[in-house]
């Protein structure tokens, strides 16, 4: 690798129960027994990177609780750095209430926790470790605020800024200009650039909107990039289980091939093969793919 990705974004534990459908409102479905991960976009996308061989530093903010505790230990155990992950007295660790059906499509609700409390004091406390990075990597889950001085930061050092745009949300135009990479998915996408001429128009939209490279991802149909040309990569037809964490696998393993140095139709390729691998195993970051099992 040559140099540090550097992820602004959140920590939640996620609590997944698997149901035969998703219910509608108003009414209740029988689930199976409660499992839980350690999550959170920022969370994941750290670890999705650091399974693909990145040095990743991590900063953002977790409860002083046992669910934060737990959080951190696994971070930790994949090899993130934690030096400004901040643990918050009296705060809870953020929480993602997910349903999974039998077809591996979800629904989440969000107790945004320690998460609402990253600040952009956090981002200026670990100015240096941006200032040093090869790539700042931020989601939504955090402040708009901390986000936005963080990318300030970078881009006065030359630091590219990856910006995954989840959950959607408008976006001021200054944040979007200052974007080198920007990947949402076809919702995301949609929120920022409402268009009714299909996929290549919105992301022509998207593009217009100052972001150097857009990349939307469609799912089980892959990635949409822009670059002189509209580019389609596909994705490998799987049976997929979960397909909860699968954008966030695609944003890490998409961050650690840009800093390795390889092209960026490559480090799509790569990042989509990992997110198909992603989709056929349970949870989140625990069905993140590691280098060597990608072919």
């Amino acid at each position: 690798m040559t140099g540090r990705i550097v992820v602004l974004g959140s920590v939640n534990m996620d609590l997944v129960v698997r149901c035969q459908r998703l219910p509608s409102p108003g009414e209740t479905v029988r689930g199976s027994d409660l499992r839980r991960w350690p999550g959170g976009k920022g969370a994941n996308q750290a670890v999705a990177a650091a399974r693909m061989g990145a040095a990743v530093d991590f900063i953002g903010c977790v409860g002083d609780d046992e669910l934060g505790r737990e959080a951190m230990a696994v971070l930790r155990s994949e090899g993130v750095g934690l030096a400004h992950l901040q643990v918050m007295p009296g705060v809870s660790t953020g929480v993602a209430m997910i349903a999974v059906d039998e077809h591996g499509e979800n629904t989440i609700v969000l107790s945004q926790g320690a998460n609402g409390r990253v600040s952009a004091g956090h981002a200026r406390a670990a100015a240096g470790l941006i200032q040093g990075a090869a790539l700042l990597v931020c989601q939504l889950e955090v402040p708009l605020e901390a986000i936005e001085e963080a990318v300030g930061i970078a881009r006065a050092a030359g630091v590219p800024v990856l910006l995954n745009p989840a959950p959607a949300s408008a976006l001021p135009a200054r944040l979007l200009q200052a974007v080198d990479y920007l990947v949402p998915n076809e919702t995301e996408a949609a929120t920022l650039a409402p268009s009714t001429g299909g996929h290549e128009a919105t992301v022509r939209a998207l593009q217009k909107l100052g972001p150097r490279h857009v990349l939307m991802t469609l799912g089980a149909d892959g990635v949409m990039l822009s670059g002189d040309e509209i580019a389609v990569v596909l994705a490998p037809a799987v049976r997929a289980i979960d397909t909860t964490g699968a954008g966030d696998t695609f944003v890490g393993a998409l961050a650690a091939g840009l800093v390795e140095g390889a092209s960026l139709l490559q480090a799509v390729k790569t990042a989509v093969q990992a997110a198909a691998i992603s989709v056929t195993r349970e949870g989140a970051m625990s069905a993140m793919p590691r280098r060597e099992e990608l072919t």
